[in-house]
């Protein structure tokens, strides 16, 4: 079985952007998501994914990802899938041993930015960089499939 051991932050300030790469932008929709598990569709640059993972709103979540040819997604997120679809430019940051993403969101979630790690073991130790803020892993609300029910823009 595949396993995602994931944890996520929000930063404190956007001096993270002294360390990060080029970024490349992502675009990616819901084609179900329900209490079992999400099916999205995303494109990352020239190349295109199905991801199909658990529904459970915590740390470590089964995770399947399968790549598909590039116009197959295009039409998938113009005709299958929820709107709003997630804009976003993902960044990423080598500290130490571990590798971050950081997702910058646009569109209807424009102003959220979440840092990302990937872990091998839920209990496995990482370095904290000085510009992470507060851990969000169990806030549903920063979950992307949950960003396109309730997008940023209307929180409150």
């Amino acid at each position: 079985m595949a396993t995602e051991i994931e944890r996520k932050f929000l930063l404190k300030d956007s001096s993270w952007k002294n360390f990060a790469d080029d970024g490349a932008a992502y675009s990616q929709g819901y084609l179900v998501g329900s209490k079992h598990a999400s099916v999205r569709v995303r494109i990352q640059g020239e190349r295109a994914f199905l991801n199909i993972k658990s529904a459970t709103i915590d740390i470590t979540r089964q995770e399947f990802e399968y790549e598909i040819p590039l116009d197959d997604a295009t039409e998938m997120l113009e005709t299958l899938c929820e709107k709003p679809l997630i804009s976003k430019t993902r960044y990423h940051i080598k500290n130490e041993n571990h590798l971050w993403e950081i997702d910058v969101f646009e569109g209807d979630n424009k102003g959220l930015v979440v840092a990302e790690i990937e872990l091998s073991d839920e209990d496995e130790a990482f370095a904290k960089p000085d510009w992470l803020g507060v851990e969000v892993s169990e806030d549903e609300r920063y979950y992307n499939v949950c960003l396109v029910k309730h997008p940023f823009k209307d929180w409150s």
